[in-house]
């Protein structure tokens, strides 16, 4: 890849396009009335997937860009645990029929801070009040240097299948500078836990670009994780955002890599996958051949959402906890980000919307465009253009972003038909943001594109 290219495009900063539109493009003018009707009208025969939120962690790693609050107590835990049970409690009563749930993921912060008894409870709860299918999937996100005994059992016992762990980096000097330290026993400790309890999915969620990482770091890094055989690998690039996440200021920005070096170690932890026998998944996730998400891909069936590349096709999102996203037909719905306006109107009796999207029918053919753009590397967006009744000629002819990226050899254009070129893959989101209507109108700050 010519430096330029790089330069031009791998340092731009764009969403990540797991939804679209993006988060920046929601406004307080959906809220929890809205979100209340949206409930009320959705089909009983649908089948649905679950968030829930748990903002809580015991330490707060520097590359951090979730949304959670380092406590040490269990108090503030126990507390929010009632208000996520009020608020499930609502949204069951605003919903006509149970809701047919698939997929269900618990997210952070870290949710296995919740004791582990509570967290079975709340579970059972969730399969009371919505109608579970057969074959739903419960997974959740673990920090492995908090995993107890006790919850791994109790993990398994609430029908717990997946479990998905933040390795980032073995570097030792890597960890320091992150605020995170995680030994590799550490992390082999966890996943036998689980696997003796019952979990048996793992992924493992990698990071390049943290401050002092070098190739040679995220190869020993790569190589070691792959021998603890997890199903699936996440590598994300990290997004350095200060101004946002203001504890990011605590890490070094000198000691960060460039647009060219992220990109040598992002090369350099896919090569290492795909040696240990892991088949490279869309932009950045890897998986054993025999995976659901491997034989997605083959079929031209993955799919993109919240957390990353997925096989979860259900249409609707129910988001539960601070912070938490959701969907419908109609559109993308937050809760209250703050946990002081989340508890105010779990208080008052109302959902906890603070802002949303309607969606139109220009916004659905660009979200398709995107999310196979996402997923394939491909898209015929004239076909795409005819299935939702849209003249192709303007999203491509009239695109001069399109043809910029063409020209700079990063996709080829034939007959309607966009394809981003192998060796410019990392640059796929700057394919899919030439299909973004709502670009540059935000000034809310993302992550680089390479």
């Amino acid at each position: 890849m010519q430096p330029s290219v790089l330069q031009k495009y791998g340092e731009a900063r764009l969403p990540r396009y797991t939804s679209y539109p993006p988060s920046p493009e929601f406004s307080p003018a959906v809220g929890f009335e809205i979100y209340g009707e949206w409930l009320s009208r959705l089909p009983g025969d649908s089948s649905s997937s679950l968030y829930l939120h748990v903002p809580f962690c015991r330490s707060m790693c520097w590359y951090c860009g979730c949304h959670t609050t380092i406590t040490a107590k269990d108090q503030p835990v126990v507390e929010y645990l009632d208000l996520l049970r009020r608020e499930i409690d609502m949204v069951a009563t605003q919903v006509r029929q149970p809701l047919r749930v698939e997929h269900v993921h618990f997210g952070g912060g870290t949710p296995t801070i919740v004791a582990p008894m509570d967290f079975v409870a709340l579970t059972d709860l969730l399969r009371d009040r919505f109608g579970f299918s057969a074959a739903a999937e419960i997974a959740v996100e673990i920090d492995p240097r908090t995993l107890s005994i006790e919850m791994a059992g109790a993990l398994g016992g609430a029908g717990v299948g997946r479990a998905s762990l933040g390795v980032q980096s073995f570097d030792p000097i890597v960890q320091k500078a992150v605020n995170r330290i995680q030994s590799e026993e550490t992390t082999i400790e966890a996943v036998d836990r689980l696997r003796q309890s019952g979990v048996g999915n793992i992924n493992f969620d990698l990071i390049y670009g943290l401050p002092h990482q070098t190739i040679h770091s995220c190869i020993d890094t790569a190589s070691a994780a792959a021998a603890m055989r997890p199903d699936r690998f996440a590598v994300f690039g990290y997004a350095h955002v200060p101004s946002f996440k203001k504890h990011q200021r605590m890490i070094e920005e000198a000691a960060l890599p460039g647009s060219a070096a992220r990109m040598e170690q992002a090369l350099a932890i896919a090569e290492t996958l795909v040696s240990a026998g892991y088949v490279q998944i869309g932009l950045d996730h890897f998986a054993l051949p025999d995976d659901e998400l491997a034989q997605a891909q083959a079929a031209g069936k993955l799919r993109r959402n919240f957390q990353g590349y997925t096989t979860d096709n259900c249409e609707t999102l129910i988001g539960f906890g601070a912070s938490a996203i959701g969907r419908t037909q109609q559109g993308y719905v937050q809760n209250q980000v703050g946990l002081g306006f989340y508890a105010g109107s779990i208080s008052r009796g109302e959902l906890a919307t603070a802002r949303g999207y309607r969606l139109t029918a220009e916004d659905r053919l660009r979200a398709e465009i995107i999310e196979r753009l996402m997923c394939d590397f491909e898209v015929d967006v004239a076909a795409v253009c005819a299935r939702h009744g849209f003249d192709a000629t303007e999203l491509i002819i009239g695109n001069e972003k399109l043809f910029e990226l063409s020209k700079a050899g990063v996709v080829d254009l034939a007959e309607g038909v966009i394809h981003v070129r192998r060796d410019h893959r990392f640059l796929v989101r700057a394919a899919a943001a030439a299909f973004d209507g709502y670009l540059y109108r935000s000034g809310r700050s993302h992550s680089q594109a390479a």
